[in-house]
């Protein structure tokens, strides 16, 4: 994801031809215009980590990562459902927070979500991407270019890195889900530049959210924001309503369509959680049906809250104790 190979490079299959002779036309037939450094060493997936027996799961883990039932909206009606709300959320920070505390160069993302998994099996929780719709780890970790749902595997961090950290937690019946950019040692000064601008724009949207309003305005501000520094809005991925269900409806544009005038209602929970680029706004989709890149491999960050309604504006509830890391790491 980092070292890029250029045309007329040295393959990475050690054929001693250039790249452009060799193995680029079946790198992009396989992958898009995307040529990973896990060509050159792959990282490898660990197996499956276990759950213990008492932790309750969703219903989709029983049922092939199928989550049983249509979408419902997600608007909580009772206090018993806002405080388990607000439990499972604060687990998701506390989680998140505590893998930040983790990220350095040359560890893996594999053992980072080693981490998070144990982290959120001490909390009673389930990690809620485990199983669901076939993917198998605990949380996503994405890299420079990678925009969302990067798998952990046996590639270790590299100095000057970005990585998004996104965890997901489900508890006494609620998720609860959250990311957050962080850097790997220093960075380059366009990429605090991405990271800084990112988290403004989710909290623009955040700020547009009360009811009454029409869900577009979070779109507009983030769009606005995003645009004026020169940015591009990911448009293939939305954010979310949340609580009983993983996802639940509405899906949420971060960029403004006068479509998405539905109105938000007091109790509504839902993620806020923009991807901006620094190039094309456009994807590309790596063989794993996952994994999620800049289709120029430019860098692209993220951050998310889940947030809910309240009766005079809203309330993050994976508000974290400190501020985001970002803001005290060195450039």
């Amino acid at each position: 994801m980092n070292d890029k190979i250029g045309r007329n490079d040295p393959c990475w299959c050690g054929s001693g031809k250039k790249y452009k002779k060799c193995h680029l036309s079946t790198d992009l037939s396989a992958s898009g215009p995307v040529v990973p450094d896990t060509r050159i060493q792959p990282g490898k997936v660990s197996p499956i980590r276990p759950v213990p027996d008492h932790i309750p799961r969703p219903d989709y883990v029983l049922n092939n990562g199928r989550p049983k039932g249509k979408r419902e909206w997600c608007t909580k009606t009772t206090e018993d459902q806002i405080q388990r709300m607000r439990a499972a959320c604060e687990a998701a920070r506390e989680t998140l927070d505590y893998i930040i505390d983790h990220v350095e160069e040359g560890i893996t993302t594999d053992e980072l979500d080693r981490l998070a998994h144990e982290k959120m099996i001490s909390l009673g929780g389930y990690p809620s991407t485990l199983g669901y719709q076939g993917y198998m780890k605990s949380i996503c970790t994405s890299i420079n270019e990678v925009i969302c749902h990067g798998i952990p595997d046996s590639r270790p961090l590299r100095n000057g890195e970005i990585v998004n950290i996104d965890c997901t937690i489900f508890l006494d019946g609620m998720h609860g889900d959250n990311s957050e950019t962080v850097f790997v040692g220093q960075v380059s000064q366009s990429a605090h530049r991405l990271v800084q601008t990112t988290w403004e724009c989710m909290m623009r949207g955040i700020e547009e959210v009360a009811p009454g309003k029409p869900f577009n305005a979070i779109g507009k501000a983030i769009e606005t924001h995003a645009h004026a520094h020169g940015y591009s809005v990911v448009k293939d991925f939305t954010a979310h309503g949340i609580g009983e269900m993983f996802h639940m409806e509405p899906q949420l544009l971060h960029y403004y369509s006068p479509r998405q005038n539905e109105i938000m209602k007091e109790g509504m929970t839902f993620t806020v959680e923009p991807m901006i680029n620094e190039g094309s706004w456009r994807c590309v989709i790596w063989p794993d049906d996952w994994t999620a890149v800049t289709s120029d491999l430019k860098l692209s960050a993220q951050f998310e809250h889940t947030v809910m309604v309240t009766s005079s504006g809203f309330e993050i509830l994976t508000a974290s104790p400190r501020a985001p890391r970002f803001l005290h790491d060195k450039r």
